[in-house]
């Protein structure tokens, strides 16, 4: 017994001429909301202000893909995206920068050294390497 195996599954039958079902459906809808505006409002000029973006939606909603995707499935992201509650997982807080006025103890020196605190002997050598790095004339004596 042979089965025919469905093709081509992904494409949507033209019913409608050129058109699918869903597509027939958004301009009909489109050109019906279209037509109550126009028979409501008596003047043309001012019925054409509502009318042109309403069209314009129905055929984005006929048409119009986003990558590859239906601007149908778009238009139900952005509003579920819109109306859901968000998770926030990390807020920058600002921080308070205070600076120091007049420090009592304080000497403003180029060369700040840092401290070693295991004994005096390493704090005096770590001091005397410093200033012979920083002194040009002991400097030039190493390389001779």
């Amino acid at each position: 017994m042979k089965f025919q195996v469905p093709q081509f599954i992904e494409i949507e039958d033209k019913i409608f001429g050129p058109l699918t079902l869903k597509q027939f459906i958004y301009l009909a809808g489109g050109g019906g909301i279209s037509f109550v505006i126009y028979s409501v409002i008596p003047y043309l000029i001012v019925a054409l202000f509502f009318i042109i973006p309403v069209m314009i939606f129905s055929v984005a909603l006929a048409f119009y893909k986003i990558n590859g995707k239906p601007f149908i499935f778009i238009l139900e992201s952005a509003v579920k995206y819109t109306l859901s509650t968000k998770l926030y997982l990390w807020q920058k807080k600002e921080k308070i920068i205070t600076k120091k006025e007049n420090a009592p103890n304080e000497n403003p020196s180029l060369l700040k050294v840092p401290r070693l605190s295991e004994s005096k002997l390493k704090d005096l050598t770590w001091s005397l390497d410093i200033n012979e790095n920083i002194n040009p004339i002991t400097r030039d004596s190493k390389r001779l």
